[in-house]
C-alpha cells in the first residue's frame, strides 16, 4: 500500500514537473514571439523616421529654393526685341539664390492648324534690385528683397491679343515656378499675370 502511495504522490510529482516545464517552454516562446516583434516595430519606425526627415528636407529644398513672381507686364516692343518685365522675390523661408541658378522659359506654339512649339530662354542674371539703397553686393538673390528683370521674348510674344503662354523659372537644385501669361492686351506696361 505505501509502495502503491508514493508512486501515485511520484507521479503526482512527474505531472506537475511536466506542466511547469511546460509553462517554461510557452513563456520563452512568448518572450522569443515579443522580441521579433519589437524589433520589427522598432525597425519600422527608424524607417518611417527616415522617410520623414527625407521628405520634409526635399519639401523645404523644392519651397525654399523657389521665386515667386509678383506682377509680369508688357515691356518694351520696339524694333524686335519684344520683352516681357518680370518682378519677382524670392519664396518665403528661401536660403540666397544664386542669380547664375536661376533659369527661364516662355513656351509657346505658332498658332498655325499644326502647331508647332516656340520657345526663348534665358538665365536672371540681368535681374536688378527695385530699391537701390540696399543694393547687393554679390550675384545672389536675398530673401525679402524684390528684383526686376526685362527678359527678350521675341519667338513668344504674341502679336494678338487673347494669347495664353507658359512662363517658367527654374531654380537649380530647387523648385520651379509656373505661370500662364495671359496676354489681354500687347501694349507696354500692361499687366499678363
Amino acid at each position: 500500500m505505501k509502495n502503491i502511495e508514493i508512486n501515485e504522490r511520484m507521479n503526482e510529482r512527474d505531472t506537475v514537473a511536466s506542466i511547469g516545464i511546460g509553462a517554461m517552454i510557452v513563456f520563452i516562446a512568448l518572450v522569443l514571439v515579443a522580441a521579433v516583434a519589437s524589433a520589427v516595430i522598432i525597425q519600422t519606425g527608424e524607417k518611417l523616421q527616415q522617410n520623414a526627415q527625407q521628405t520634409g528636407s526635399d519639401t523645404q529644398q523644392e519651397i525654399g529654393g523657389k521665386i515667386s513672381i509678383i506682377a509680369v507686364w508688357v515691356g518694351d516692343q520696339t524694333g524686335g526685341a519684344e520683352q516681357i518685365t518680370v518682378v519677382f522675390e524670392t519664396s518665403a523661408g528661401s536660403d540666397v539664390i544664386p542669380e547664375s541658378t536661376v533659369l527661364w522659359n516662355v513656351v509657346c506654339d505658332d498658332g498655325a492648324a499644326t502647331p508647332v512649339a516656340l520657345y526663348d530662354e534665358g538665365d536672371f542674371g540681368a535681374a536688378t534690385l527695385l530699391d537701390a539703397a540696399t543694393a547687393p553686393t554679390d550675384d545672389l538673390f536675398d530673401q525679402g528683397a524684390v528684383y526686376m528683370i526685362d527678359l527678350t521674348v521675341v519667338n513668344c510674344m504674341p502679336a494678338t491679343v487673347g494669347v495664353e503662354v507658359m512662363f517658367l523659372i527654374m531654380v537649380e537644385g530647387g523648385g520651379t515656378t509656373y505661370e500662364t501669361l495671359m496676354f489681354t492686351s500687347i501694349t507696354e506696361g500692361d499687366a499678363i499675370v
